[in-house]
This record gives structure tokens, sequence and C-alpha cells, in this order.
């Protein structure tokens, strides 16, 4: 099976001065605007990395819930969120490591056992498997 999906972009202007939209294809996103204040300087505006970090956080949260699932587990509630990290290096900007975080309500497990099957799903994910930098997580099972 080979699943397509499309985002796109469109920008005008220079690097600075300039001003970009972006869209999906399901329409989640229609012409959402970003730049590069939103993108380095903290202003209102959506940037790839933040794009990034939430497509990561949704990845890894569903193939947690395949993984438990096949553990005989069923999560009340996982929230998840994906720090990206962008920084410049010597030969321009990178992505240089992403960090999840984790909250998570699953009745029938522990601590131990949740780090492991959270583990499994944090190596497992496609998304995961796209990026090639250091992947953290901190994976907290609430009562």
């Amino acid at each position: 099976m080979k699943i397509k999906r499309k985002g796109s972009a469109a920008w005008q202007g220079g690097l600075k001065d300039g001003r970009g939209s972006l869209s999906t294809e399901s329409g989640a996103l229609s012409e959402y605007p970003y730049g590069f204040a939103a993108r380095f300087e903290g202003q209102k505006g959506s940037n790839p990395e933040e794009l990034l970090g939430a497509a990561h956080a949704g990845c890894f949260t569903m193939a947690l819930s395949l993984i438990l699932g096949e553990a005989g587990l069923k999560a009340e509630r996982m929230d998840t969120t994906a720090e990206v990290t962008l920084e410049q290096v010597p030969d321009g900007f990178a992505i240089t490591a992403v960090h999840l975080t984790l909250k998570a309500k699953i009745p029938g497990t522990d601590q131990k056992a949740f780090e492991a099957l959270a583990g499994k799903a944090k190596a497992g994910c496609p998304v995961s498997k796209l990026f090639r930098t250091e992947i953290t997580l901190d994976a907290t099972l609430v009562a």
C-alpha cells in the first residue's frame, strides 16, 4: 500500500520582507500565513517546525495507540507535544533535535511497562523514522 498526501506553500517577496501561506490537501490549513518573523522572531503565524512537531506528535500518538491495543490496553487520554529544535549550524540551519512529551491515562499498566511501549512507538512511528536527528521522550503515566 502506498498513500500520498500533499501540503503546499506559496511565497511572495524576499526572505525577511516576504510573506507566505501554507495549505494542506485536506483543507485543515488553507493559505495559513507564515514568514520570517513567525519562524525566527516568535511573531504570529505558522512555521515549518511547528507543523513538523504537530505531525510528529500525531503520528507518534497514533503509533502508541496501535501498540497499546496489541498489548491489550486502551488509553483514556494521551496528550503529546513534539518540540522541534531549529538551530544555526556551520552550513546554515538544521533541525537538530525533537523532544516528545507525553502524558497519558491508561488503565491496567504501570510506568515501566508504559515507558517500554512508548519507546517502541517512538522508534516505529513513520515520522520518527523520517527525522535523522536525536529524538527524546518523556512519558508520564497519570492516575
